[in-house]
């Protein structure tokens, strides 16, 4: 750093905190450090006192943090993202609209790898609700090598892009619910109402539901009329354990479901069923998904809804962070579930 006069410091940055005193009325920071002067601070300057002030001798090839944060977070931004002006040299990425953040974990790592680079986000495959904030950066020193931030912004373009909101596709869902006891209205039917509530809350709506008991070719007959009126998924509820009355599975795959998976390393929702048929995605959703505020179903569910092709390794990774930790206040997607995901 070094002195000079206020007169000629436009342009350059403060190395220090500027203060402000009003005998018996204020006493105050006037200027942060890391300030870059304008030709309207030196007339505040003077009446300060400050004839000359340390500044940072801003050499060829150096950015101020703010300019630094500022290229870092526009190289990483993708779709529906917005970032926020930069604050005490930190940017903010923030979801423009409601959708699915993906972040390509490898290429964040390359990043933070970086001497004087930070980079942090939540968890990818986590839902992000319009104005939620996903991320931020900065660089650590107040200035910084221009040559550290274009090496940023390669791994970027490398890895295009590094943060993305990918938002959810509008699906026509057909609900069937299986079970005798629902179909004789022994029980009242919850996983109805729940469902149309989970669906509408990601921006699909639901066709109709079919309630069917314990019988194979009724619960085939359903999905299949489903599909044929225009549901483009479909999610089974009901026979999804090992139970000898439990035969929504074996339905499923009768109907001409291909099953990914029967069975997810995640508690709760171990005895959850993903399959296709054609293009229509299928979901046997076990019990729990009407007891619990968050189960599999947050995990996969606005997956799919976001176009994402789900793979029987996608369903095996879960196991890392699949147990849900029933807290007394749910705090998911702000919580370690699923982050293996």
């Amino acid at each position: 750093m070094k002195s000079i006069p206020v007169r000629d410091a436009v342009g350059m940055v403060l190395c220090h905190d500027i203060t402000r005193i009003v005998p018996g009325t204020f006493k105050g920071r006037a200027f942060q450090k890391g300030h870059i002067v304008t030709e309207e601070d030196v007339p505040r300057l003077l009446d300060l006192g400050k004839e000359h002030i340390y500044v940072w001798d801003m050499q060829q090839g150096l950015l101020h943090e703010n300019d630094a944060a500022v290229r870092i977070a526009r190289a990483a931004a993708g779709r529906g993202v917005s970032l926020s002006e930069p604050k005490e040299g930190k940017v903010e990425l923030s979801a423009k609209h409601a959708g699915l953040l993906k972040i390509n974990c490898e290429a964040l790592e390359q990043i933070n790898s970086i001497d004087q680079v930070m980079f942090a986000t939540i968890h990818t495959n986590h839902p992000a609700e319009q104005g939620k904030t996903v991320a931020g950066t900065r660089v650590i020193p107040l200035v910084v090598e221009e040559s550290t931030v274009a090496a940023v912004e390669a791994i970027c373009r490398e890895n295009v892009p590094l943060l993305d909101i990918k938002p959810f596709r509008p699906h026509t869902v057909g609900i069937v619910t299986t079970g005798t006891e629902v179909y004789e209205k022994r029980i009242q039917d919850k996983f109805g109402p729940l469902l149309r509530q989970k669906f509408s809350d990601l921006g699909s709506t639901v066709l109709r539901q079919i309630i069917v008991p314990d019988k194979q070719e009724m619960i085939v007959a359903a999905i299949r009329a489903l599909i044929d009126e225009g549901a483009d998924f479909i999610a089974a509820t009901g026979g999804m354990s090992v139970d000898p009355d439990d035969i929504t599975p074996a339905a499923i795959q009768a109907a001409g479901g291909e099953v990914i998976t029967y069975g997810a390393p995640v508690l709760p929702g171990a005895m959850f069923l993903l399959a296709n048929i054609g293009a229509v995605p299928v979901v046997g959703l076990p019990g729990c998904v009407m007891y619990y505020r968050t189960t599999v179903f947050e995990l996969i569910v606005p997956r799919i809804l976001a176009g994402e092709t789900i793979t029987r390794r996608d369903i095996t990774r879960l196991g890392h962070g699949g147990l849900c930790a029933n807290c007394a206040e749910c705090r998911y997607p702000d919580c370690g579930f699923g982050k293996g995901a």
